[in-house]
């Protein structure tokens, strides 16, 4: 559900950044009171998995769409809602600045549609409250296919009224609307489902993960999280270097409604702002497309696994590296006071 600059009008995209950089500023306000250290290594990991775990569209039968997970409620669940936040923001950015996915003034746009409701709102509101009498697989699988379902929508949702305030007619309200909110609905399920897989796995293997975010508690400092990490990391480098090839190539949920109404996936824009954002895009993309620019990121397996396995390690060191300059600011001044 990464949005393209064209979808969006400078004025709408600057509010969204504007919005986004909040929530950011708060999100790490808050981690200097809340984060939790041993969960540090795991923020840069879980980064690594949700990147490579993006790049992987699934086939929703019967549509000729597909989908991919967004990841919201599964970071919150395993590492608090301010936290989770923060890591999808950094998977976000790499995408857009170093792979071309999700345009650079949709940036904020795409943040908060694909962070904000599932991390900060949907998982304290709608996940834990069904959680929070103790975590079971029936009960994990409740809350993560519900909340993800949620989360989906209102970011769907919002795709729609974004791009009705940016005045793109191209996408009529009511039409696009019916289009968007039955395929995502669908993606929301599959999502939840594969949400469930990795929370019961993980909590099975260390409970005190999941606990630890539920009741906002650190956890205990004899209490290794090595194993978990590791696993974790392993299956980012699977999924972005090798499952990654298996994506379907049927067009996303954004892409098939937008499809459905204005009969393109391509919506042009002009102007200066598209234009220089598509400018500085263009220059740091590395890997656009996910492949090499000499194929225009089509056609090359080789290409895939190297930007599945490039973005999973930067996002690894953008989102762990964050919450250990946070940690040390803290640090810093509790010394200092």
């Amino acid at each position: 559900m990464h949005m393209v600059d064209a979808l969006l009008s400078p004025a709408v995209g600057g509010i969204m950044l504007a919005a986004s950089a909040g929530a950011i500023a708060y999100s790490a306000y808050k981690c200097k009171n809340d984060l939790d250290e041993k969960k540090i290594p795991l923020m840069g990991v879980m980064g690594a998995v949700i990147f490579a775990g993006q790049m992987i569209n699934f086939t929703i039968p019967g549509t000729g769409s597909s989908g991919h997970i967004g990841g919201g409620i599964l970071l919150a669940a395993l590492l608090g809602p301010f936290p989770a936040f923060l890591v999808i923001s950094t998977v976000l950015l790499i995408q857009a600045l170093f792979f071309a996915d999700g345009g650079l003034l949709a940036l904020g746009a795409n943040i908060w549609n694909m962070g904000f409701y599932a991390c900060l709102l949907v998982y304290p509101l709608i996940f834990k409250p069904i959680v929070k009498k103790g975590f079971t697989p029936r009960r994990i699988a409740v809350a993560s296919i519900l909340s993800v379902t949620i989360a989906v929508l209102g970011g769907a949702f919002s795709v729609v009224i974004e791009t009705l305030t940016s005045g793109i007619t191209e996408l009529p309200f009511t039409t696009f609307l019916g289009l968007m909110m039955p395929i995502h609905l669908a993606i929301g399920i599959i999502e939840g489902i594969v949400t469930t897989g990795i929370l019961v796995f993980v909590y099975k293997m260390r409970p005190e993960i999941l606990e630890s975010s539920l009741i906002n508690k650190k956890i205990s400092s004899g209490l290794s999280l090595k194993k978990v990490s590791v696993t974790l990391l392993i299956f980012a480098a699977l999924l972005g270097g090798g499952f990654s090839l298996l994506a379907s190539s049927n067009p996303d949920g954004l892409q098939w409604a937008m499809n459905g109404v204005a009969g393109t996936t391509q919506i042009i824009a002009t102007g200066g702002v598209h234009e220089n954002a598509a400018d500085v895009q263009k220059t740091t993309a590395v890997l656009p497309g996910y492949g090499f620019k000499s194929t225009d990121g089509q056609g090359s397996a080789a290409g895939k696994s190297v930007a599945g396995l490039l973005g999973a390690g930067l996002t690894l060191l953008l989102a762990g590296g964050t919450g250990y300059i946070i940690y040390a600011v803290k640090r810093k001044k509790e010394k200092s006071a």
